[in-house]
């Protein structure tokens, strides 16, 4: 649970400026300012959907809860959420906001981190990734080093799209996807616009992820051409999503057998049910998927060719890693026999 505080977050008169990325937002009035507990206020409001739930989660009244909010609706001069029988959303200029408020609530969370002593204050961190299973792992090994009734810890194997979104909105404090030629210039213009930095980790060729009894499983390499007459196995992207979003490459390919599923036992089970196959980076953590499924070398044409995936993590630019995400990217890098910074 989060701790609020009665302090002010801007203790000037007349206007403060929060500074998000390159922009400014101007909030307070004369002999008002906003403060840190009303920003968890918001973000616990948009978590929860209701005042009610938000209430009981902050150990307040709803009436305090709502006149907290319409004081500082009025001094915001804005509306920042819809009110309904069915609870609350945010409005278009609600959303904006939250992202300023999770921005400076984050930060005083990592003071927290950082100088807090005692109290009830769970330190938290976060991971969003693509499907990959080194991934699990080293989120495993780095949580196995703290006590984890002290911390609130979460890892979100999620599309493509909601990693960026999640390191944006500092939902989580570290993603991990991929990047290739294909996909480049889209997503490196995607993280920009969202403030992110990418960080390389590897870089490695793709392969064909297929169950140990698959009838090319004993194949050294394996082509397009035969694989024609298996389902080809992908994750869900969501239904407007981008080609640029795939984490499979050969995504804007003809497929005369295509299965989208959102998570890897899903995938796996696929595997083994259908003789699917995925398309993938090779890096496969057996301790968590088993020894029943194997990586195949793909081997590319002139028209499907192979395609190297640099593998990363992304983080929010000008960002100081928590000691937990030192230790979750120092694990990665171990699993990976990347670089370990000095």
């Amino acid at each position: 649970m989060r701790r609020a505080l009665s302090q002010s977050a801007f203790p000037y008169s007349r206007k403060s400026m929060l500074l998000y990325g390159q922009r400014y937002y101007t909030v307070g009035y004369e002999d008002k300012s906003m403060t840190l507990t009303q920003l968890h206020y918001i973000i616990t409001i948009a978590e929860t959907k209701s005042f009610n739930k938000a209430a009981e989660q902050l150990y307040v009244s709803q009436p305090s809860l709502t006149s907290a909010m319409k004081e500082l609706e009025k001094e915001l001069g804005i509306t920042l959420f819809y009110r309904s029988g069915r609870g609350v959303t945010l409005t278009n200029d609600g959303t904006e906001f939250l992202l300023y408020a999770k921005q400076i609530y984050g930060q005083y969370e990592s003071v927290l981190e950082k100088y807090g002593k005692g109290g009830s204050y769970k330190k938290k961190f976060g991971v969003s990734t693509q499907h990959y299973s080194f991934v699990v792992k080293a989120f495993v090994d780095m949580a196995k080093e703290f006590d984890m009734s002290k911390y609130e810890f979460a890892i979100r194997e999620t599309k493509t799209a909601e990693v960026l979104s999640d390191v944006s909105t500092m939902k989580s404090e570290i993603g991990v996807l991929y990047l290739c030629d294909f996909n480049r210039k889209s997503m490196e213009k995607l993280m920009k616009s969202a403030g992110l930095e990418f960080h390389h980790l590897i870089d490695c060729q793709a392969y064909v992820y297929i169950w140990k009894n698959h009838p090319l499983a004993s194949e050294s390499s394996i082509s397009f051409a035969e694989l024609e007459g298996y389902p080809c196995l992908s994750f869900e992207q969501g239904d407007n999503s981008s080609f640029y979003f795939a984490e499979e490459i050969l995504s804007t390919n003809e497929y005369s057998q295509v299965i989208r599923a959102n998570d890897r036992a899903t995938m796996l089970n696929l595997m083994v049910g259908l003789n699917g196959y995925t398309l993938c980076s090779g890096i496969i953590c057996e301790e968590l998927n088993g020894s029943d499924f194997i990586a195949v070398p793909f081997r590319g044409d002139e028209k499907n060719p192979n395609s190297t995936m640099e593998i990363g993590y992304i983080v929010r630019k000008n960002t100081i890693l928590s000691k937990m995400g030192e230790l979750f990217v120092n694990k990665l890098k171990q699993y990976l026999d990347a670089p370990m910074d000095k």
